[in-house]
């Protein structure tokens, strides 16, 4: 019985190491993680002068609201950038959902010629880099279509991702189709499936794909600064590169932005994180 709880103890302690050990290691992660974000923010609230300086300190010397009074003071277009930020972000997101889910169930549960084809060619898609396809995509744009400094340019190329379409693929192909062969018998339309059961079956999936798309359209930055000229058209990406000169760069102004910009993406994130954490480990385990 002591050679037992011996070996119980001795067990306990190396656990509790091993829990410490992984413990500090999450931790400097965290920090590591964290620190950009919490030099935005403490940046944020320094002299609009301060953080341009040839030292950089942790901690301004005082904190004030000028920074942001003169990010907003700066461009008669500071809100129009916010603006048109939120635009994009939220047609293109808005867009996905509706077309890339389709498209995927399209994929998933029904067969019609040349379908493994098709999925194939999406796959082949996906696999192209991104930057490949944006000197075509500009000639056809600005020079072929003419649609320079508009939101039909900014929001076009991605209305509809191939890896959305791929995603929600994945997901519907996991669904019974004993149900949807049941409500076909039932006398449900292809429409009404779609929508009445299929659709409510999916929130996890479609909130993972509102996440990732509405923060990757609202920090886009390279194709917007393609295609949008006028200062009035600019996102706020775009936009916090006109506090940046050649001999000089308004850093905590600049941060100012780069702050207000980040605010909806973790609103957003947090609202929805129950429904991210979901999805991502939708699929892992079977039961």
């Amino acid at each position: 019985m002591g050679l037992y709880k011996k070996y119980i103890g001795k067990y306990k302690y190396k656990a509790k190491i091993r829990n410490t050990f992984i413990a500090v290691i999450l931790l400097c992660i965290a920090a590591v993680t964290l620190f950009p974000i919490y030099y935005m923010i403490v940046s944020s609230f320094g002299a609009p002068t301060e953080a341009g300086g040839a030292s950089y300190s942790l901690i301004p010397k005082a904190f004030t609201l000028d920074s942001y009074k003169f990010f907003f003071d700066y461009s008669r277009y500071s809100v129009r950038w916010l603006f048109n930020s939120l635009v994009v972000a939220v047609t293109v997101t808005v867009c996905n959902v509706v077309f890339a889910s389709l498209a995927g169930y399209a994929f998933a549960k029904m067969r019609f010629p040349g379908c493994k084809f098709f999925f194939f060619l999406l796959l082949v898609a996906m696999m192209v880099p991104y930057q490949v396809t944006q000197v075509p995509l500009y000639i056809l744009v600005v020079n072929v279509l003419k649609l320079q400094d508009t939101y039909v340019a900014l929001v076009a190329p991605t209305l509809v991702t191939c890896y959305n379409v791929f995603l929600a693929k994945q997901f519907f192909t996991s669904l019974p189709t004993s149900i949807i062969e049941s409500a076909k018998i039932e006398g449900c339309s292809q429409p009404l499936i779609v929508w009445k059961i299929v659709m409510p079956l999916s929130k996890t999936i479609l909130s993972v794909m509102a996440i990732m798309t509405f923060l990757g359209e609202w920090n886009t930055f390279f194709w917007p600064f393609l295609v949008c000229n006028s200062e009035a058209m600019q996102t706020i990406q775009v936009g916090l590169k006109n506090f940046s000169f050649a001999n000089t760069t308004y850093f905590a102004p600049m941060m100012a932005g780069a702050t207000i910009s980040a605010l909806p993406m973790f609103v957003l994130f947090f609202s929805l994180q129950r429904y991210f954490l979901e999805g991502v480990t939708v699929g892992a385990v079977k039961g």
